[in-house]
């Protein structure tokens, strides 16, 4: 008789207006910190699981929402580091590979999967291009092996025929088709999910998580912060203060000198690429190295990704897509397809800036190094830096054994983090005994049952439930209908989508009695 798992309550992970109200008055009334964590993407988050489970009185500020930046805008891969390979960067290729691992085994099976990439060949040169791509994946496949990733999970490379090619990826077209080569690498859920997860996680560690509370004034030992929503402000006093805040590191500390890159998307009905559940990877005209590539997603949605162009000037909030990445990414994936897309295709784009270390020359961004580092300034605080989504975790590790070595008085212990699953996590061959719907499990994990027990009310567009909804606010943070649509169920990234889900998100907080900040 098959076991049915009914889950984990949320208990002292859950995330909520009422929450932060307290934590914000116990934090305003004094009392030294150990830890301020300013930033609220996957890298400050990940450094407050990483302080709060090694002991450390942890409070994490966000300015925005949780994943309101770049950490929301990637292309939900989790990288084995394929491409660091090919350019020679062993080191990073074999912590991407490791950090792969820890996901999709350990930490966080449940909003992870493996996903198949699909380089279909057409002739001439078919022979001598997937000899040479090939050659690249079982590369891949050997860091892969020394990680110890299963094969069962990531299979290895190989050939596929022509039929087999165009089964996988029905929109290919068939004209001078002579077969394909098919890799895997690991994909999220939606990234915005893992910095939730991971804030949640920490929360049930005893991490302060505040959310629209800006550092207006920030030392190495002490900050002023103000809250967005009253417009009062506190003095905190911190034996460490970290930035996390990606290619806005600037604001905090001048000394940072970054190169930010864009990397844009594009949004299309997945039906229009034949319903396909793969990565359609296609090579860029000219590089030996760089590909553009569709991604099966929520809602019935792909994304086409993905750009990297240097982004100048003033930081914005939210980065746009330029008319030539569209031109580009359309240009590129059309050379495979039977039916072209065109900008009628294109349901809305994405674009996210990735906070490179500038270079010592005018190098293109593509080439600049994806390492992290973590920079001291004559302030005291500690700026991190670079780095990816699928490596948060040792950038975290790194960030709290450098905050720890610059105080004595800190107990110096080693980071748990390899070895502490995420809220929801359920091992990987038994998420299907977990009783709710597969999508749910995907989202929710052993936790899904516990957001399908909600009352519920009105349904939301795209299939997501009242209960996801309501869940969001109660259990995940979400303080607006803004954040609940962009950031815990992905809907607004849709104009349309969006709109028919207004009312559904508002009924959530009525539901949850709590009064939505955009409202």
């Amino acid at each position: 008789m098959q076991t049915r798992i009914v889950g984990r309550t949320p208990s002292s992970s859950a995330l909520s207006a009422a929450r932060r109200a307290r934590e914000l008055e116990a934090l305003a009334d004094g009392g030294e910190i150990d830890l301020l964590v300013i930033g609220g993407g996957i890298t400050g988050a990940g450094i407050a699981l990483d302080a709060a489970a090694r002991g450390l009185r942890t409070v994490l500020v966000e300015r925005h929402d949780l994943a309101h930046g770049t950490s929301r805008f990637s292309s939900k891969l989790v990288h084995g580091g394929l491409r660091y390979l090919a350019s020679g960067q062993l080191g990073i290729a074999h912590e991407s590979a490791s950090e792969r691992h820890l996901l999709l085994t350990r930490t966080a099976p449940h909003l992870t999967r493996a996903l198949a990439q699909v380089v279909p060949l057409h002739e001439p040169g078919h022979v001598a291009r997937g000899a040479y791509i090939g050659l690249g994946y079982e590369l891949g496949d050997g860091l892969r092996r020394v990680v110890g990733t299963p094969g069962g999970l990531l299979r290895a490379p190989g050939a596929i025929g022509r039929d087999t090619t165009l089964a996988l990826a029905p929109a290919v077209r068939a004209q001078g088709l002579r077969g394909g080569v098919r890799g895997w690498d690991g994909q999220l859920i939606d990234d915005a999910r893992l910095v939730v997860a991971v804030a949640r996680t920490a929360a049930g560690y005893g991490a302060s998580i505040l959310t629209r509370i800006e550092a207006v004034a920030v030392t190495g030992r002490e900050a002023t912060l103000r809250d967005a929503v009253t417009g009062a402000t506190l003095h905190v006093h911190a034996r460490a203060v970290v930035s996390a805040t990606g290619v806005w590191a600037g604001e905090l500390d001048h000394d940072v000198r970054l190169r930010p890159s864009r990397g844009t998307h594009l949004v299309v009905s997945t039906a229009r690429l034949g319903g396909s559940d793969v990565s359609l990877t296609v090579p860029i005209p000219g590089s030996s190295s760089r590909f553009v590539f569709t991604l099966p997603a929520q809602h019935g949605r792909t994304y086409i990704g993905l750009t990297d162009v240097p982004a100048d000037g003033p930081i914005p909030d939210i980065a746009h897509a330029t008319d030539a990445e569209i031109d580009m990414l359309l240009g590129t994936v059309n050379t495979v397809l039977e039916e072209p897309l065109t900008r009628a295709d294109v349901l809305s784009t994405f674009a996210g800036l990735r906070p490179l270390l500038a270079g010592a020359g005018d190098d293109d961004t593509s080439d600049l190094s994806r390492r992290h580092a973590i920079i001291g300034s004559a302030s005291g605080v500690l700026s991190i830096v670079g780095g990816k989504l699928t490596t948060y975790r040792r950038m975290a590790e790194d960030a709290v054994d450098a905050v720890v070595r610059c105080d004595p008085g800190f107990a110096s212990r080693p980071s748990p983090t390899r070895s502490i699953p995420l809220v929801g996590a359920w091992p990987r061959h038994r998420l299907g005994e977990i009783a709710a719907a597969p999508r749910l499990v995907r989202r929710f994990g052993a936790e899904a049952p516990y957001a399908v027990a909600l009352a519920g009310g009105p349904g939301a567009a795209c299939g997501v439930t009242a209960q996801e909804l309501e869940w969001g606010v109660r259990v995940e943070g979400a303080l607006s209908v803004a954040d609940l649509l962009d950031r815990r169920t992905r809907l607004g990234l849709v104009e349309t989508d969006r709109e028919e889900s207004m009312d559904a998100a508002t009924a959530a907080f009525a539901r949850a009695g709590v009064t939505p900040l955009d409202a």
